[in-house]
């Protein structure tokens, strides 16, 4: 139980931190840290495609199960968006 607690205490305290930085991030900065972002998901995704084929406990299944899908969306959501503001750089026809 204690290292249970001790993970919680590391994961609210993460979510704390990340929307302190997030939140102190100037716009000109926000695509090279969408980039970033998306680098750090893929590798969150390819070890969630890996720990979701292991015989595992049905939990551990279900969390890597939604660690994909939550990775997907976040890695489509950044390319989606760096296109867009990629675009509003691109010359006028």
């Amino acid at each position: 139980m204690d290292a249970f607690v001790a993970a919680l205490m590391i994961f609210v305290l993460a979510i704390f931190l990340g929307f302190e930085i997030i939140t102190k991030v100037p716009p000109t900065l926000h695509t090279p840290l969408m980039s970033g972002s998306n680098a750090i998901s893929g590798i969150t995704l390819v070890g969630a495609l890996v720990s979701t084929g292991l015989e595992s406990p049905t939990l551990t299944t279900v969390l890597a199960f939604s660690a994909v899908f939550f990775a997907t969306v976040n890695v489509v959501g950044g390319f989606l968006v760096t296109h867009r503001m990629l675009a509003m750089f691109r010359r006028k026809k």
